[in-house]
């Protein structure tokens, strides 16, 4: 088969072109080297929706930013992807550095940012007391928003399939080679891929496959951030995103409720050369704590943090998305460079190069398009009459699995079996938050375990935690047999 566009790279990006194109009546298909949408940067992330006033007026970045977050409330509706628009302070606490906060809001104006507005000490502590006590004033921008990115990376993937679209995972892009009729022939490891046009979408990847048909050659760094997650009663110590200034490194250190009532503190900024390397270090750690604390005052750090974590953000050397056709290599696209705010810019850059590969190809739009994927059930939201007549239906909703989360057995049955199910502990996690609370797992995993193996026939030991060879269990011991 030749497919109409290919993509590589199943994160936020790659799902959001990928469901843009499910408009269209093409052929299309989703190539990613993991065993699952979302494990890569769209999985450890801020999960910030910004609200634009960082971004250099003019920028793709900019631009994308902005889009992407005035569209962010119909694809949370459409999607059904948890969403809250809490609004966001950056918090000056030198009077020396005060005008800088004038510089970010006259950023933001150029870019169509609305209703931000600059605080004084004293009505940026009415809004969150717990910032330090040398603040000296605050940027307030109410469009910013806290938001689910696993839920928004699956639901842009089960939405473009819906409409579709065909996603091959464990598939290794290896080499391209374009023939004399203009079609794309792609290596992997899992056979040879046809296609008429390529769309790179392969975060820390991205400059790899680019470098390999284009002599304008770009060059993406893996910078690695280091996270902390605290428990669910600490997650009201702020009720809006908190920001230090920026520097040229990023952002910096935020501290934010989570749209599931955590607590998040980070990200450290670290170049580094490992495109695969996410393991935390102590001296990443040591540096959220110390940034988080130049903001925000007695940050409940002792007892509280349930888990440590750190991501790569794909930073080209200019600081600036890449996208559309490469000028020297006709029908390969880019989406390249794409580090924050690209959770943030994700629908809009889905939107931008959907635009400029149908209006190349001359797609048509399909009559019958829709628009609407639905998450994994969650009983929490029912009211108890509807929760009990759930449970009497269907009883595995009355058989709870993740204590912490509380999570039932008949939602880890809606994450495996839906479309692009959950193929492993993290799998499911992302679509369930099973395995997410304050054990950390310690006491699912085996019942998550036997579910996998019943449902999908999966011996115990390929049962893996994100795929590859991320095995939970080495061997059997003597004598065991399946439960």
């Amino acid at each position: 088969m030749i497919y109409d566009v290919i993509i590589i790279g199943a994160g936020v990006t790659g799902c959001a072109i990928a469901r843009e194109l499910s408009r269209y009546k093409a052929d299309v298909c989703v190539l990613e080297r993991d065993e699952d949408v979302c494990c890569g940067t769209s999985k450890a992330n801020s999960a910030i929706v910004h609200a634009g006033y960082d971004c250099v007026p003019g920028t793709l970045m900019a631009k994308m930013n902005v889009r992407g977050n005035e569209m962010m409330d119909q694809i949370a509706e459409e999607l059904d992807v948890p969403f809250k628009r809490n609004g966001s302070l950056v918090v000056c606490i030198h009077r020396d550095t005060l005008d800088g906060l004038k510089e970010l809001y006259d950023r933001g104006i150029a870019n169509g940012v609305k209703g931000m507005k600059i605080l004084s000490r004293e009505e940026a502590l009415a809004m969150e007391p717990n910032l330090s006590d040398d603040t000296e004033g605050a940027l307030y921008a109410p469009t910013a928003g806290i938001i689910c990115p696993f839920r928004l990376t699956i639901g842009f993937a089960e939405n473009a399939n819906k409409n579709g679209v065909d996603f091959r995972f464990n598939t290794d892009v290896e080499a391209f080679r374009k023939d004399d009729e203009g079609i794309w022939h792609i290596r992997t490891n899992n056979g040879e891929y046809k296609a008429r046009a390529i769309v790179n979408a392969a975060g820390v990847y991205a400059d790899v496959f680019h470098n390999m048909v284009s002599e304008n050659k770009i060059h993406i760094t893996p910078r690695r951030g280091d996270y902390y997650i605290l428990d669910k009663d600490m997650g009201d110590f702020v009720s809006r995103t908190i920001f230090p200034q920026p520097t040229v490194y990023g952002k910096g250190v935020l501290v934010t409720p989570t749209v599931h009532g955590n607590l998040l503190a980070g990200p450290t900024a670290i170049d580094i050369d490992d495109r695969e390397s996410t393991a935390t270090t102590q001296a990443g750690l040591d540096a959220v704590l110390a940034g988080a604390g130049s903001h925000v005052k007695n940050l409940p750090i002792q007892r509280k943090v349930i888990r440590v974590f750190a991501g790569l953000r794909a930073h080209e050397d200019h600081h600036e998305f890449i996208l559309g056709e490469v000028s020297d290599c006709p029908d390969f696209f880019d989406a390249a460079g794409i580090e924050s705010p690209g959770l943030s810019s994700s629908p809009a850059i889905g939107e931008y190069m959907s635009g400029l590969i149908s209006d190349k190809y001359q797609f048509e739009k399909k009559d019958n398009w829709d628009p609407i994927s639905k998450g994994v059930l969650d009983p929490k939201k029912l009211s108890l009459e509807e929760r009990n007549e759930l449970i009497r239906k269907n009883p595995a909703y009355g058989n709870i699995v993740c204590r912490c989360e509380s999570v039932s057995e008949g939602e880890i049955l809606d994450a495996i079996h839906r479309p692009l199910g959950a193929r492993s502990l993290d799998g499911i996690k992302r679509r369930t938050r099973a395995g997410m609370g304050r054990c950390q797992a310690g006491f699912c995993t085996p019942r998550q375990m036997d579910i996998l193996h019943r449902e999908l026939g999966i011996p115990y030991e390929k049962i893996t935690k994100m795929g590859g060879d991320s095995y939970i269990v080495r061997e059997r011991s003597k004598g065991g047999e399946d439960r």
